[in-house]
């Protein structure tokens, strides 16, 4: 019995100075991850959140681009950090659905201290503006009678802009030689250049190179049409009966974060989310804010092993490289 109680005072010792800091959170900076190149839409996002979180918090929140591996580099900053709420995570569907089964060099589901869901965003087929292709279905027509010639480009190996597209290839039937790049920014910048021949981008970051008439948009990609382009067809209404890729935004802290700073970030997050400025700000970029029904914790930690689960049929059963 003795031994039993010194046993649970020590554990209760080890937790003490996480707790008893948990009480004065945040007593400084904190740095935000976000795991992809600058000047893409999630390093814009991620600025925009961090400036109003900064004034709510009263402390500032640093963005740090830690790029490489699809985001894998970044994740890894996350998880060997330690679990004092000054570590966050900027995750998506690509490192917490996709990158899942990257060697499993992460567990996704288990690694990490879910904060909070906080917005989804559509995905669209963009392509160079010369290419003679209008429409879903000529664009099938072009692709599949020069497959071995046309390249298309991702923000990286395993990032959504890859799987996205892969994902088409594989609906049409096609093999597609595949470009990556460090971030969307660069992939955007060749697609306007003919260097490649298409991308399936976030909406936010193509609209102003679409209604710029620097790409053409062809598809929207997610299950339904998008209040920012509500004039484009999604590739289901022409024809690919079924597609749907959208991308979701979270953070994420590393695990063991004590409850009261998940709490605290999670309201933080949202009281972000639902400033006017910062909603208006977000639907100019494509981005749109979650109902609060889905905004606890736990509701991300079930999400997040669903998204796991639905992506692992298709990455599987249709051969996709996440490496």
């Amino acid at each position: 019995m003795k031994r039993r109680a010194f046993i649970t005072l020590l554990g209760g010792l080890a937790t003490w100075p996480l707790a008893a800091r948990a009480q004065t959170y945040p007593s400084r900076p904190i740095i935000m991850v976000v795991p992809y190149a600058a000047g893409g839409t999630f390093d814009v996002m991620g600025r925009i959140l961090a400036a109003r979180m900064s004034e709510i918090l009263g402390q500032p929140v640093i963005v740090e681009n830690t790029t490489g591996a699809g985001g894998i580099i970044g994740v890894t900053r996350l998880i060997n950090a330690a679990p004092d709420g000054y570590t966050l995570l900027l995750g998506s569907t690509g490192t917490h659905a996709y990158n899942h089964y990257k060697k499993r060099r992460y567990d996704a589901i288990n690694d990490f201290t879910p904060v909070a869901l906080f917005s989804e965003q559509p995905m669209v087929l963009e392509v160079r503006k010369d290419l003679p292709a209008n429409t879903i279905p000529e664009f099938v027509a072009l692709l599949k009678a020069n497959a071995g010639k046309m390249q298309y480009g991702s923000a990286g190996a395993g990032t959504t802009t890859h799987l996205a597209c892969s994902l088409l290839n594989s609906k049409i039937g096609v093999n597609v030689t595949h470009v990556p790049y460090r971030g969307s920014a660069p992939a955007a910048n060749d697609l306007i250049g003919g260097q490649i021949d298409y991308l399936c981008g976030n909406l936010g970051a193509a609209a102003p190179l679409i209604v710029g008439k620097q790409v053409k948009a062809i598809a929207v990609l997610s299950g339904g049409r998008t209040p920012l382009m509500p004039n484009l067809a999604t590739a289901h209404e022409q024809g690919l009966t079924g597609f749907d890729v959208t991308t979701w935004t979270a953070f994420f802290l590393p695990k063991g974060a004590p409850r009261a700073i998940v709490d605290r970030l999670n309201e933080v997050a949202h009281a972000t989310m639902d400033t006017p400025a910062i909603k208006s700000r977000m639907l100019e970029i494509g981005v749109t804010g979650v109902a609060p029904e889905r905004r606890s914790p736990e509701y991300l930690a079930k999400f997040v092993a669903d998204e796991v689960l639905r992506w692992e049929g298709p990455i599987k059963s249709g051969g996709l490289q996440v490496d």
